[in-house]
């Protein structure tokens, strides 16, 4: 790889090289104007060659918003409400108090969505340890309403955030009647319009990695079947507790995992197609019952610092990885056996984190 970009390089420079010879060359026999024309025309043939070469599509890699990170209910009756969820590009499902799991949607800050109806939901209130993963894509956090924990860590942490439950920032949609917990909604239009205020707009560039993404992307379909490791993944379970299942299939034609909970397809409310992810990473962590001082005790602490064994999934077949995170603060970095980093497949991925006393099956 790092010849390819070296090689590249030099392309570069002799073209550049070129350019310069063309424009002394273009002074000195036809003159400044007939010069200035040879050089135009070198640097738009460079430009169209830019343009013609293959392009991330699930992010804009040239986009320097920050993200978006929302909270989305997973209760049994919100998820018959889930909207928007095909189109954020990173989804985090991790295990919350009672056995149920919570969900949280990483969409483009930038992204224009022309449809009137689009809406992202139902939004549901923050648990502390999902601020980690709020800060390794270094998005802007939207919630409604928080764990005692999460509260004190919002300020501690730094963490830019919008309420959704604030005038003009989301909305109450019931057409189910349901509770009014499961019916609250926003959009990127919205926070963008409404909700980002002063808060800062400009993603960082992460130190360690050199990257403002959390994940590498390919244009290039990632060969993981020959890679190390790599088994057959048509079919993935991934339980979080009796009552919370998720698993996937595998879709052959459309290279993209079909996703079910409780063994019933994963559909958003709006468009009525069932969730495909093009990735899934998936890995354990050890959790626990915490005190809490709103007197409710089956808060989690989930123990996601260090690092770890997991896999990463993609067309068809699972390759095990290891996972690092230093700190809160820092991404966490996946990595295949053999030490280098991981591309993922350019389509949107779902992180699994999932209670180290369950089993994963893979077949």
């Amino acid at each position: 790889m790092a010849k390819k970009k070296f090689s590249k390089k030099i392309k570069l420079v002799g073209i550049l090289v070129l350019i310069a010879a063309l424009a002394v060359g273009g002074f000195v026999l036809f003159g400044g104007d007939k010069a200035k024309k040879v050089v135009k025309e070198a640097k738009e043939k460079i430009t169209k060659k830019k343009k013609e070469e293959p392009k991330v599509q699930i992010v804009n890699e040239d986009s320097t918003k920050r993200p978006f990170a929302i909270m989305i209910n997973n209760l049994h009756p919100a998820r018959q409400m889930h909207s928007g969820l095909q189109d954020a590009y990173i989804i985090y499902e991790i295990i919350v108090e009672g056995g149920i799991t919570r969900y949280m949607a990483i969409f483009e800050g930038d992204k224009k969505v022309d449809d009137a109806d689009f809406r992202i939901g139902p939004v549901r209130s923050s648990r502390h340890y999902f601020l980690d993963y709020v800060l390794e894509n270094d998005a802007i956090y939207v919630h409604n309403g928080y764990s005692p924990q999460a509260g004190s860590d919002f300020g501690a942490l730094g963490i830019d955030r919008i309420e959704a439950e604030k005038p003009k920032t989301g909305y109450r949609e019931n057409p189910l009647n349901l509770s009014r917990e499961h019916t609250l909604f926003t959009s990127t239009k919205i926070l963008t319009e409404n909700g980002i205020g002063k808060k800062r707009t400009e993603l960082k560039k992460d130190e360690k990695t050199g990257r403002t993404r959390l994940l590498k992307y390919s244009v290039k379909e990632v060969d993981v079947a020959s890679m190390e490791g790599a088994i057959p993944a048509n079919k993935v379970k991934i339980p979080y507790s009796n009552s919370y299942r998720t698993s996937y299939e595998y879709d052959a034609e459309n290279k993209v995992y079909k996703r079910f909970v409780n063994e019933k397809e994963h559909k958003d409310y709006r468009t009525k197609n069932q969730y495909t992810f093009k990735n899934i990473i998936t890995y354990k962590v050890k959790n626990n019952n915490i005190s809490s001082p709103d007197g409710y005790n089956g808060r989690q602490e989930i123990h996601n610092i260090g690092s770890g064994d997991g896999y990463y999934i993609t067309d068809g077949y699972a390759v095990p990885i290891k996972w690092y995170k230093d700190s809160r603060k820092d991404k966490t970095i996946y990595k295949y056996l053999d030490g280098t980093e991981i591309s993922v497949n350019d389509g949107n991925t779902f992180i699994q984190i999932q209670p180290s006393s369950r089993e994963l099956t893979i077949e």
